[in-house]
């Protein structure tokens, strides 16, 4: 896919990366290779997810303490703090896999602590967004309290502006998202590059990442289905858990497959993991 970067001034090197125009069911593709990968290497895979499960269960845990507010919130927060990270582990499963090795979880932490600065950065992006559009949603519920009294036609109201303010900021997170990392992971390049490339993408490939954002939403739902299915039994939210860490790493390879189909980052260096593939 890319070219072989020659040494030169990093100064030099354009500002965001160049990308494709891709069908709108490309995505199908990303997902079709993603669960190869997956059930190509489950045991890394499924750890994975584990991880994810556990630490974002634990970051939960702690913040239903603190009050109600947070228990809406709790699992939302664990996932935008701790996945990012995390999910370089199948990136670098599918780069292994890519290249005819066999992964395996030492070699793939050791990548992950290589780009762990960047992803921090990024993460911290993304817990800034986030807390701008917890307090949105807050300032939705005080102009338009919720109560025992409340009428139909207020209910929708509410819903109705609170999905839309919830939809721009899901909108910038999906777009900044979408790429970002990944490229992080397989090239020599600075977070805001990385942003810049992965907006730009999905802004020329509108049809396309519709699409993928309905394959997340398609993968992700059953396991919060599963939530209100546990509300019957009890331990709903070990249900939901239990689905996320099924998905999340099917989710995590078809993105790496979605990165490398769209975009070309040849020009920037490429990490040591990547040699370059």
């Amino acid at each position: 896919m890319d070219e072989k970067v020659p040494d030169g001034d990093a100064s030099q090197l354009p500002f965001v990366a160049p990308c494709r125009i891709l069908p709108a069911l490309a995505p199908l593709d990303w997902v079709r290779r993603g669960w190869r990968d997956m059930w190509a290497a489950p045991r890394q895979s499924l750890t994975y997810g584990a991880i994810v499960v556990a630490l974002s269960l634990a970051l939960a845990t702690i913040a239903v303490r603190f009050g109600g507010y947070f228990k809406l919130l709790a699992l939302v927060s664990g996932f935008i703090l701790v996945a990012p990270v995390l999910a370089v582990g199948t990136y670098v499963i599918s780069i292994y896999l890519e290249r005819g090795e066999k992964p395996s979880l030492r070699r793939c932490l050791r990548e992950e602590q290589r780009a762990v600065g960047n992803l921090m950065v990024f993460a911290l992006m993304l817990m800034v967004v986030f807390l701008v559009w917890a307090r949105a949603g807050s300032a939705v519920h005080v102009f338009f309290p919720i109560g025992e009294a409340t009428g139909w036609r207020d209910y929708l109201t509410f819903f109705g502006i609170g999905s839309a303010i919830g939809s721009i900021f899901a909108a910038v997170v999906f777009s900044a998202a979408a790429f970002s990392l990944p490229m992080l992971v397989d090239r020599k390049v600075d977070t805001v590059t990385a942003v810049v490339t992965s907006v730009n993408a999905v802004l020329r490939n509108k049809p396309a990442m519709a699409v993928w954002a309905t394959c997340i939403v398609v993968a992700v739902a059953p396991g919060f289905a599963l939530l209100f299915i546990g509300q019957e039994r009890g331990g709903g939210l070990a249900w939901v858990m239990t689905g996320l860490g099924l998905t999340l790493p099917l989710i995590g390879h078809a993105t790496w497959h979605g990165y490398r189909a769209t975009v070309d980052a040849g020009q920037w260096p490429p990490n040591e993991c990547t040699g370059g593939t």
